[in-house]
This record gives structure tokens, C-alpha cells and sequence, in this order.
């Protein structure tokens, strides 16, 4: 629980501090997005299939912590620094950087207890090295959405 609650402090703090781009409205669109879309996800590969789990098995509390207030942040700071205005090679190139960062958390979160807290079932580190890159390109094509339905509202207010 240490772990989880050290890793929600530092990427919330570093989300909120270094955000430059996401407007109020964006973070809460994110926000809510990056929950729904885990839970979803997690609804099947956790609960139904025990793919992975958050400290048990079991639906508890605790496992709500980071589908509300862990991965939302690391959301943002993606979507904060990805780099937009450049050429297809480096923005590739910065989701396997990402990529690779994510894979590295979620090693560090298999560790025991306190500073751990995910555990594995039939699900492998090479599962998220693919499906990653996969969530990575939605949360991003969401964000794009976004940004176009605000900027729309905006020419039929003016």
C-alpha cells in the first residue's frame, strides 16, 4: 500500500504541476475517460478471467484507488508531453518511450508488499508491452476528439 499511495502522490503532483496544455474541462474528460475505460477493461481481464489483480482477488476497496486516482495522472502527463507538432517517427518514438516507462512501473508494482500491490494471474509483462501502445493511441484519439468538440462549441458561441 506504500507503494501505491507514494506512486499517487508523485503522479498526481507531477500531472497537475507540469500540465501546460489540458484545460480544466480536458482533465475532467480525461479523468473520466481513463476510469470508465479501465473499469471496462478491468470488469473482464481482472474479475472475470483473473488475468491480474489489484492486492486480491477480490473486489475491495483498495482496488478502487488506482482506477480513480492512479492512472488518470500518468493519462495526463502523456497527453502533456506528447509531442504533438512533430513528425510521425518521433511521436512513435516517444509512445515506446512511454511505453517502456509504463512497463517499468508496473515491474516495480510487482513487488511484495508494501511497496507492491499488483499481482499477476495468467497475465504477462509482454501482454501490456502490447496492449499499451494500443491504449496509449485511443487515449490519444480521445483527446483529439475532445479538442475538436471544444473548439466547435467555441465558433458556435462566437
Amino acid at each position: 500500500m506504500i507503494g501505491l499511495l507514494l506512486a499517487i502522490a508523485i503522479f498526481n503532483f507531477v500531472a497537475f504541476k507540469t500540465n501546460k496544455i489540458l484545460t480544466a474541462n480536458q482533465i475532467v474528460h480525461i479523468w473520466m475517460f481513463t476510469i470508465a475505460f479501465q473499469l471496462n477493461f478491468d470488469v473482464f481481464i481482472e474479475y472475470k478471467y483473473h488475468g491480474y489483480w489489484y492486492f486480491g482477488k477480490e473486489v475491495d476497496w483498495s482496488g478502487t484507488l488506482p482506477h480513480l486516482f492512479l492512472i488518470p495522472p500518468v493519462n495526463m502527463i502523456f497527453l502533456n508531453k506528447f509531442p504533438y507538432r512533430t513528425k510521425k517517427r518521433k511521436q512513435i518514438f516517444f509512445i515506446c518511450l512511454f511505453v517502456l516507462f509504463l512497463l517499468l512501473y508496473e515491474v516495480i508494482t510487482l513487488l511484495p508488499e508494501p511497496w507492491g500491490y499488483f499481482h499477476y494471474g495468467w497475465w504477462k509483462l509482454w501482454h501490456a508491452a502490447i496492449i499499451d501502445p494500443i491504449l496509449l493511441l485511443i487515449l490519444l484519439g480521445y483527446y483529439k476528439w475532445i479538442v475538436r468538440l471544444e473548439q466547435k462549441a467555441v465558433r458556435k458561441i462566437t
